[in-house]
């Protein structure tokens, strides 16, 4: 099989969707599936039209930065480029991973060649217009991202949960692609006394820990106003932000100490999870919220609201803490709960966070992607023959 991969984002960039469809690609490689992955350049990057990552094909378009996100772009509409990549090899299936203008493109020389097509849905870019004073136009965004995915054999939705709520919003054809987490990466043994020393935690210091973009939508303050609660019972705790983007100044400003760590990849990444102790992440606008189960892997207490990733995977006060959705005095006492928990339960709730999380495989998230394609490219193939009979 031959998947053409079409995605705004992707590996190294930094950021959930990148790192899935990172995973999803490296794991479809390794069960014989052919791979095109079709991106816009990257920041920093020399344009170059056809390349390789030594797993994937790489066909690589023009971009233009992506307004209130320094470091990603959007693909410029290059349909006639897709379309001479595909007419010379035909793809069995073209896959949208994003809704910009290079997966208009692609949709469009997609049913202009007769491909069948899949999506998933990453990101609820409607919801994001509240937090940057656009919110005039989240009914059209949703209307469009609407469009898209129902011109598409089927939507794969992170959980149940959200497949079922864009289902009664009027998409068509919606199905499941969760998320798997690499716990041979993100693990406890590298836990870091030295680093923790840095933050300035001692032997009775619980370290809270904050990792994602510093943005709006993710609604840190919650993260740093629960901190504060805390501190004032527990002077010795500690609060890392591990990230960038552009709330960080504002942060430093009114939050001055809180440790700011900045962007960590790989195994500086993996350290600072594995050296917390409790991780708070207050956002409201996640389709799935891969920090949850990294956070989980590296054998943290997690608090989060009770959707997504939370939802999926912690059962509140067995392996985690859930909040009400959206109740930010909730939120606070989940995270008192878990800091006022004795070191024996506390302990106890951690080893549960990374057992969970080993139950959850890359291998059997790439399997579940592949039958639904592999129905797509059937059902399609039964209407084409339908139409010459």
């Amino acid at each position: 099989m031959r998947l053409a991969l079409v995605t705004e984002t992707y590996p190294p960039e930094v950021n959930g969707v990148s790192m899935t469809l990172g995973k999803l690609c490296a794991g479809l490689v390794d069960t014989g599936w052919e791979v095109q992955v079709v991106r816009p350049v990257q920041e920093a990057e020399e344009y170059e039209c056809v390349t390789s990552n030594g797993e994937c094909e790489e066909l690589i378009v023009p971009g233009v930065p992506l307004p209130g996100y320094k470091g990603l772009r959007m693909g410029e509409p290059a349909a006639l480029t897709l379309f001479a990549s595909w007419w010379k090899r035909r793809p069995d299936i073209v896959h949208i991973a994003t809704e910009g203008p290079l997966g208009l493109a692609a949709l469009a020389v997609a049913r202009f060649l007769k491909l069948p097509l899949s999506s998933t849905f990453h990101t609820n870019f409607d919801q994001y217009t509240g937090h940057y004073r656009v919110g005039f136009i989240a009914k059209l965004i949703s209307a469009y991202l609407r469009a898209v995915h129902n011109a598409c054999g089927c939507t794969l939705a992170p959980t149940r949960q959200m497949a079922e709520e864009l289902a009664s919003m009027g998409y068509r054809n919606m199905g499941v692609f969760s998320r798997g987490v690499d716990t041979k990466q993100f693990t406890p043994e590298l836990r870091d006394e030295a680093l923790r020393s840095e933050w300035g935690a001692s032997e009775d210091s619980r370290v809270f820990l904050y990792v994602g973009r510093v943005a709006r939508e993710k609604n840190i303050d919650l993260a740093l106003a629960s901190f504060a609660t805390i501190h004032e019972l527990y002077p010795k705790d500690k609060m890392v932000v591990v990230g960038d983007g552009p709330e960080l100044a504002r942060l430093k400003r009114e939050y001055p100490y809180v440790c700011y760590a900045g962007m960590r990849k790989g195994e500086a990444l993996a350290r600072h999870y594995a050296s917390g102790d409790i991780f708070l992440f207050p956002s409201v606008t996640e389709t799935f919220g891969n920090v949850v189960t990294e956070a989980m892997a590296s054998g943290l207490a997690v608090t989060t609201y009770d959707y997504a990733a939370g939802r999926q995977c912690i059962e509140s006060g067995l392996n985690g803490c859930l909040a009400s959705f959206g109740d930010e005095a909730d939120f606070k006492r989940m995270a008192i709960q878990l800091r006022e928990m004795d070191t024996k339960a506390f302990g106890a709730l951690r080893r549960e966070a990374r057992a969970t999380a080993n139950s959850i495989s890359w291998e059997r998230v790439v399997a579940s992607f592949k039958r639904s394609a592999l129905e797509v490219i059937g059902r399609y193939a039964t209407r084409r023959i339908a139409k010459v009979k």
